[in-house]
């Protein structure tokens, strides 16, 4: 497992290109393409991950539109316009074989040179990559690619159409049919002069294609001209109104694209009536000399440019770049329209906020659909079906956490995010008895689901998680219960959370002095609140080794040279371990007793509690140890005022003892020992009885098929009723 992870984390590192490409559709990533035929260039997918603009450009303006130089800086010139504006470009091209979206300077350079590029449109797209050939993609590929990518606004110059005598031909532009069944907003200058506009505007209305003018009329632009005798049926004004078209024709579900005409700035406008006279001499030219299909506007536009001398290829520019700064502005204006969107859809599932008056507790997290595969045999074979049990529980560290707080006598609030899928609806029916009131049910996201394999004797195999849905608990969404958060007396972060949701709330936590628990999930996570200043405002944290060495390395603090011990997954407290490496300064020196176990916990405690109130660091079958201020020989857990100087200790309590046999689920243990912690801090319990009644959920947790066992109540995690409880070990930090 640690190489294979060391190999993955190689290849994010060094962004080397996997077999299965990450593609992203409505601001939802998915990993959908295996076939190796499109790639997403790292720029784009990183756009579209982040929900932010991005700009489909094609390419056949670059192998076919100019001749070299002149197509290469015009290219260039307009992925800068499109940076220029806030938006990502992303030139779709094809490169031996493969559907690039998005391409890098070298890329682009090798298309404006190539001379066996081809002119690629929908039919062709097979047989280049078949063949593994070079091409400047069409409007029709571009859109196609665009779409599968999931970008939705597309910038060129003109589209074709319906060409003359064309219902004799029947030689109409793939372009047109493509819009009529791919859900895209095409940014172009109308239709060249050189095709039949009327039918072309007749045969986009039979598919159903919404033409809009943008600008102050509704005349529909010919390329050249910024009037072609022809109008469109609706006109917008700017781009707030453009994207606010663009996004209810794609809430509608239409698979039908739209056609947004942008007529050529008028001080280019000029050279129109010489352009005409030159491509209406190029159209019969070609005709005398029998030149068909798509070698027609290839040819009318390299003679319109001869005849003119230089003035259409001028023209030709000056539209270009006018469209790429119309598109993005568009775009742009489209993102931020989709992002409110989003925001509005994210209310609350059952519409109410009636009860969260109730909640003097907040859990903000992640919610999982966990399955949960336990071999029957000591040695599993990778490769093939091994005997087992599989069961379906619901997990995710801060619904786990609020389940516990739920079942030991609590009411928190808790603020997560689900799909609109089958998954959500089993998660809120069992999830019956919390405070849900503040799970945003989300359309068009899945649920987030976790696969754990654990071996015959209960430690952790394999585990694999999809848990995109976990960035969707944003800042924006968070801040609609700033009145509950800002009146708690205790929230809880969990780390799937986003980053900046976690630096809003410690933001809010510092303002109004609430107390705020960090439960860290993994140690990558556990470094998202120290990643700035956030982490000050943390009053709590339930780190294991592993997490506590990442938060000391993200702040730069020096840390121990005994850095190797075992420990259990996710914080369980029993005898059943799984092995781990706490890499700090690169040493493997396992600790040779208990009492280097704790050297070092308190040592990476130590910086920490400069500014948390308390730390209680999870050691699996060592138990776990609580440090932070002393009071009466012990550590004080009970909320703070204000922050103070104080004398730290620290107190180590010995794990329970659960047997291999007694092991059924080791996934929520940890997440038992925390809320059952809070439960008792928030209940004014003394410390060795807030820790005793973690111990006892976690134990509980263990034998349960669920993360948090069912039978979970104040009365089981009641540390009276269990005798001889191991006394635990006290000492100062200095």
């Amino acid at each position: 497992m640690s190489v294979l992870k060391r190999a993955s984390a190689l290849i994010l590192r060094r962004g080397i290109t996997t077999y299965q490409n990450t593609w992203c559709k409505n601001g939802k990533c998915i990993s959908s393409f295996k076939n190796r035929l499109f790639r997403v260039h790292p720029s784009v997918s990183r756009a579209l991950a982040e929900n932010k603009p991005v700009v489909a450009l094609e390419s056949t303006i670059i192998t076919h539109g100019m001749p070299y130089p002149h197509n290469l800086s015009t290219a260039k010139e307009v992925e800068d316009i499109v940076r220029a504006e806030g938006a990502t470009p992303a030139t779709v091209g094809v490169i031996e074989g493969k559907v690039h979206v998005g391409l890098s300077s070298e890329e682009l350079e090798h298309l404006a040179r190539c001379k066996s590029s081809l002119k690629v449109s929908r039919r062709d797209l097979p047989f280049v990559i078949s063949k593994g050939l070079s091409g400047g993609t069409t409007v029709s590929a571009t859109m196609i690619a665009a779409h599968r990518a999931g970008i939705p606004v597309f910038v060129t110059g003109g589209i074709g159409g319906v060409h003359r005598d064309g219902e004799k031909s029947l030689d109409i532009s793939a372009d047109l049919t493509e819009l009529g069944r791919t859900p895209i907003a095409v940014v172009s200058a109308g239709v060249k002069s050189i095709l039949d506009i009327g039918r072309t505007l007749e045969f986009l209305e039979t598919h159903g294609v919404c033409v809009v003018t943008y600008g102050k009329s509704k005349h529909f632009p010919a390329f050249f001209s910024p009037r072609s005798g022809f109008t469109s049926p609706c006109q917008v004004s700017n781009p707030a109104e453009a994207a606010k078209l663009i996004a209810s024709t794609l809430s509608l579900g239409h698979q039908s694209g739209l056609l947004l005409a942008v007529p050529i700035p008028e001080e280019h406008a000029a050279a129109g009536k010489q352009i005409e006279e030159a491509i209406q001499a190029a159209v019969t030219e070609a005709s005398a000399k029998g030149i068909t299909g798509r070698d027609v506007t290839p040819f009318i536009l390299q003679k319109v440019n001869e005849l003119t001398e230089g003035k259409s290829l001028q023209a030709n520019i000056a539209l270009i770049h006018n469209n790429a700064r119309v598109g993005s502005q568009i775009a742009c204006a489209l993102s931020k329209e989709m992002n409110e969107r989003k925001l509005r859809s994210q209310t609350p599932h059952s519409g109410k906020h009636s009860s969260q008056s109730e909640s003097d507790i907040v859990v903000i997290g992640g919610i999982n659909v966990d399955f949960i595969a336990k071999a029957k045999a000591k040695t599993m074979h990778y490769g093939q079906t091994n005997p087992g049990s599989v069961c379906q529980s619901f997990g995710g560290v801060g619904r786990n956490i609020a389940d516990s707080l739920s079942r030991l006598g609590h009411r928190p609030l808790f603020i997560s995010a689900i799909g609109a899928d089958s998954h959500s609806d089993a998660v809120l029916n069992y999830c019956k008895h919390m405070n849900t009131s503040g799970v945003a049910r989300l359309e068009e996201q899945s649920t987030a689901t976790y696969c754990v394999v654990i071996t015959e004797s209960g430690e952790m195999s394999l585990g694999m998680g999809d848990m995109d849905i976990h960035q969707q608990i944003t800042e924006q969404y968070v801040s609609k219960f700033e009145e509950q958060l800002s009146s708690a007396t205790l929230v809880c972060l969990d780390g799937n959370i986003p980053v900046s949701t976690i630096d809003y709330v410690c933001h809010v936590a510092k303002k109004h002095n609430i107390n705020v628990w960090y439960e860290p999930t993994d140690s990558q996570k556990a470094r998202k609140p120290f990643l700035s200043d956030a982490w000050k405002s943390l009053s709590y944290s339930s780190p294991n080794l592993v997490e506590l060495c990442t938060m000391n390395k993200t702040l730069g603090i020096p840390t121990p040279e005994v850095v190797k011990v075992r420990f259990l997954v996710k914080n369980a407290t029993s005898v059943i371990v799984a092995a781990d490496v706490v890499l700090c300064r690169g040493v493997t020196v396992l600790p040779s007793s208990l009492e280097e176990v704790l050297n070092v916990a308190v040592a990476l405690s130590r910086p920490l509690l400069e500014h948390l109130h308390c730390l209680v660091v999870t050691l699996g079958s060592n138990g776990v140890m609580v440090c932070g201020e002393h009071n009466a020989g012990s550590v004080n857990l009970q909320p703070r005022k204000q922050k103070r100087r104080r004398q730290l200790c620290a107190v180590h309590y010995p794990a329970l003892i659960v047997t291999a046999e007694e092991t059924v689920n080791v996934s929520g243990a940890g997440d038992s020992l925390a809320g059952a912690l809070m439960a008792g801090i928030l209940q004014q319990q003394d410390t060795d009885s807030c820790v005793q009644m973690g111990l006892l959920a976690a134990r509980l947790s263990l034998a349960s098929p669920h993360p948090i066992a069912p039978t979970l109540t104040l009365d089981l995690v009641d540390p009276n009723k269990v005798q001889n409880w191991p006394k635990p070990s006290f000492r100062w930090i200095d």
